[in-house]
């Protein structure tokens, strides 16, 4: 079995199920299985992840967990967004519900007493980031492609990805976020979304051993120096460009540049919702000032519902993903329409319905 194959029935899951849950030896195994859909994540697989780490976390039996993708192609594309679009689109809450339980998850895995192993294998987007980025051991191969693509669809990055990017050397995050870049596993490992390389042949043996033994003693046999990135050559361009102070500097700066990666980074940042790359921008300076996973998820619970309400998310969404035509109608259509009020609104509390997770998020998700 590779790691990208379905897993077989069990004791504890069905390969019908669209998360498999089973253990082998002392390794709890959570096979994502919609390779149809890229694994993408619904509310109950949210659901059904948490309650096999509830089960896990106090059975002396199991030592491990590993997440791993159905199929050939990805671990996980992220969350469901038709169903957000649709959502959306009628004015209802269900994705509000969805992404509560779902950044608990998130901040769970962060806490997790136990290792929690994620094989970041093929296509990696945001949900998909939010249940392997924030767990203890996070491995990549020279098939994956990791990226927080929310600027594209006028979301804003979530699942406690603006706490990643924040945290990324020099603004390598900025850069990631606001052009929606996605990149291979050295890049990952420079910017710290990642551990390890593993080549992905290695894969299945490496699972088999995680059964037997201690994962810190079987990763150093898998372990391999992965392929060199292309973000350190570009460091000096990336970090003096989008250190500015607004958008539309950075902007500038990139296009003033006069290099043809910097020229490109800007027509990617011009092609993304001038609303979602401001409110982005604000939202990682301030993930920098908030300090722990939690509070940044809290922040990025209030820009999700915000932004559930804004009509650039349905037409992302439309353009990129219903009806493909990759021309989204933006509005406001430029950066300079969108006023500090714009932005202000995406942070606004939300009274009694916050998303309140402490400093320890291992409580059941409500």
């Amino acid at each position: 079995m590779t790691s990208g194959s379905p897993a077989p029935a069990g004791a504890q899951g069905s390969s019908l199920d669209t998360v498999v849950v089973r253990t082998e030896g002392h390794l709890g195994r959570i096979v994502l299985n919609r390779p149809k859909a890229l694994n993408a994540l619904t509310h109950a697989m949210v659901r059904r992840i948490a309650d096999a780490l509830s089960a896990w976390e106090d059975d002396p039996a199991v030592r491990a967990v590993l997440v791993t993708g159905a199929g050939e192609r990805g671990l996980c594309a992220g969350g469901d967004i038709r169903a957000i679009h649709d959502d959306a689109r009628s004015g209802g809450t269900a994705s509000a519900g969805f992404w509560r339980d779902e950044y608990r998850l998130n901040a769970r895995i962060a806490r997790f007493p136990k290792p929690y192993v994620a094989v970041m294998d093929g296509l990696v987007m945001g949900g998909g980031v939010g249940i392997s980025a924030h767990g203890g051991v996070r491995i990549v191969t020279e098939r994956s492609r990791v990226a927080m693509p929310e600027t594209g669809i006028g979301f804003v990055p979530d699942v406690g990805g603006t706490y990643l990017l924040a945290r990324a050397p020099g603004e390598l995050g900025t850069h990631l976020a606001l052009t929606a870049t996605a990149v291979g596993a050295g890049d990952a490992l420079l910017c710290g979304l990642a551990d390890h390389f593993v080549p992905s042949a290695l894969l299945p043996r490496l699972a088999e051993d995680l059964a037997r033994e201690p994962v810190a003693e079987v990763l150093p046999r898998y372990a391999r120096p992965a392929p060199e990135g292309e973000l350190a050559a570009q460091r000096e361009w990336i970090d003096a460009c989008y250190a500015a102070g607004t958008v539309e500097e950075i902007v500038e700066r990139l296009e003033n540049h006069g290099g043809p990666a910097a020229k490109e980074a800007a027509a990617a940042v011009l092609a993304k919702s001038p609303t979602a790359l401001k409110v982005t921008f604000e939202a990682l300076r301030r993930a920098r000032r908030l300090g722990s996973l939690e509070r940044v998820l809290e922040q990025e619970y209030r820009v999700s519902c915000a932004a559930l309400t804004s009509a650039d998310l349905v037409e992302g969404i439309r353009a990129q993903v219903i009806d493909k035509d990759r021309r989204p109608r933006w509005s406001p259509p430029t950066l300079a329409d969108v006023t500090d009020a714009d932005v202000a609104r995406y942070f606004t509390p939300l009274g009694d319905r916050e998303l309140r997770l402490g400093g320890d998020s291992r409580g059941a998700l409500g």
